[in-house]
């Protein structure tokens, strides 16, 4: 048969019998329990009148500070093409009670009318990378019938909204979930109901509220009460929490399939040697298959990372090759490393750009891979780790051990809970040549620009920027990143 023959009988699904639209007036109307102002199709859903495009449909939520309702006028001006509202309008529109039900509502139509497998990915560091890989891997391999949350739309709205935009002809979905207390991942995944969830890794993010890594695996396996029967469990064998989870999981019936370097884990890493772009080759073993792939993504917990884009992608039925060249392929993404080569005197600079999200064990892990980055100087641009509450003098203060693996030249620290960071800096001994290393301490992301313009930037420099997105160091990789070329 040739490629032709076979692009022509690639099989017919029930869902490419649905229209083309994503919702009409009347299914909105149906789902939400609401009256259509008339009929109309939508495109899309949006619930940020900046973000509208042509074809949407503006879902005007009622938050403590703000209602969606004031910026209609914004929303239609940018094309969309109906809203959901609490009051009629002059535009097409659906009238509901309350639009966050509603959208809450129209989410689980969505959720129920599609056949999608959907796989669900939770985890203290990684969720958004390995939810990004997954994707990739299946959009690929399913001809582009593949849906996910866009940015990090984890949340009580953004899941929901993620869901009211999965179309009925997706053949995948996948979904983050993100928590800051226990309960409420127990919630987004009775609404998602994934075919497969992954948990990435467990670590002290969000710790303040939780008390203790052990509470917070509890509260990341809530993911598996949602699974459908029969579902699949991916779950990290290198960490001290893999018994728990693995207990937690096999509770619900799930069946579990464990990824990692550890002799017993189902997704078992062989070996993995760097590649010549800052990746690494991988060989790993599942089953008796033999997964030889490349990760474009530089460091060690990218390895890791791509083990449990393997599983979730076998455990889905999905395609292994198609997932090994989506992640030679990915890209950075912004906020999480994503990468610019930057014009200075002498010639470019790296600069990495990790601002978006940061807490102890991501923090060592990209300060690891800051060390293993070929460069004349490694510059690290530090931010306060949010949410570690009686714990962050600790951890911020532990940073100084993988700073000077890293062999890092000057450092730049943003945020008060950096003071004991910079504390600990100010002694020779964590220097491996007992000299202190040379650093800075700012109070924000100005200050921290000042700082590094002052410092000099030069060619040959590596600079890693992260911290947690509130201290807003995405400022400064605007800054610098606008010299890119």
């Amino acid at each position: 048969m040739s490629a032709l023959e076979k692009v022509l009988a690639w099989p017919a699904r029930p869902a490419d019998s649905y229209g083309l639209a994503l919702w009409t007036a009347a299914e909105i109307a149906d789902a939400v329990g609401g009256t259509a102002s008339g009929p109309f199709q939508v495109s899309g859903v949006e619930m940020d009148s900046r973000d509208v495009r042509p074809g949407d449909l503006f879902v005007a939520l009622k938050g403590e500070s703000t209602d969606g309702h004031a910026f209609l006028d914004k929303a239609f001006a940018k094309g969309a093409a109906a809203a959901l509202v609490e009051r009629p309008v002059d535009w097409p529109h659906v009238l509901v009670e309350d639009t966050t039900k509603a959208l809450a509502a129209l989410a689980a139509a969505a959720r129920e009318r599609c056949a999608a497998r959907v796989i669900g990915v939770t985890g203290s560091v990684g969720k958004t990378g390995v939810k990004e890989a997954i994707f990739v891997a299946l959009e690929r391999s399913s001809r582009g019938a593949a849906h996910r949350s866009v940015r990090s739309y984890n949340n009580h709205v953004g899941v929901p909204l993620s869901l009211a935009r999965m179309p009925g002809r997706a053949a995948y979905g996948v979904f983050e979930m993100g928590m800051n207390h226990a309960g409420e991942i127990a919630a987004l995944t009775a609404q998602v109901r994934p075919h497969v969830a992954v948990i990435t890794t467990i670590a002290p993010a969000h710790i303040e509220n939780l008390g203790s890594e052990e509470a917070i695996a509890d509260a990341k396996a809530e993911i598996f009460a949602g699974l459908t029967p029969g579902g699949t469990a991916v779950i990290p064998a290198d960490s001290p929490h893999s018994g728990r989870l693995r207990k937690a999981a096999e509770a619900v019936g799930a069946r579990v399939l464990s990824f990692g370097r550890a002799a017993d884990a189902d997704v078992r890493l062989l070996d993995a040697v760097p590649v010549a772009n800052g990746g690494s080759l991988v060989t790993a073993a599942l089953g008796e298959r033999r997964l030889c792939y490349t990760v474009a993504e530089p460091g060690e917990h990218w390895i890791a990372n791509s083990l449990a884009v393997m599983g979730a992608v076998f455990a889905a039925g999905g395609d292994l090759g198609a997932a090994g060249l989506a992640l030679a392929e990915m890209g950075g993404l912004k906020g999480r490393g994503a990468r610019h080569r930057v014009a200075v005197p002498g010639g470019h600079a790296l600069l990495i750009d990790e601002s978006y999200n940061a807490n102890p064990a991501s923090m060592r892990a990209t300060l690891a891979q800051l060390g293993h980055t070929p460069a004349s100087r490694r510059i690290a641009v530090l931010g306060s780790m949010k949410e570690l509450g009686d714990f962050a003098p600790a951890f911020h203060g532990q940073l100084a051990e993988p700073l000077a693996e890293a062999g890092v030249d000057y450092a730049v620290l943003v945020g008060p809970e950096m003071s004991a960071l910079a504390r600990e800096l100010g002694k020779a001994a964590h220097n491996p040549l007992g000299k202190a290393l040379d650093f800075d301490h700012c109070e924000g992301p100005g200050e921290a620009i000042a700082a590094l313009e002052e410092f000099g930037l030069v060619g040959g420099d590596a600079v890693l920027v992260k911290g947690s997105n509130s201290v807003g160091l995405a400022r400064l990789v605007s800054h610098f990143a606008a010299r890119e070329g």
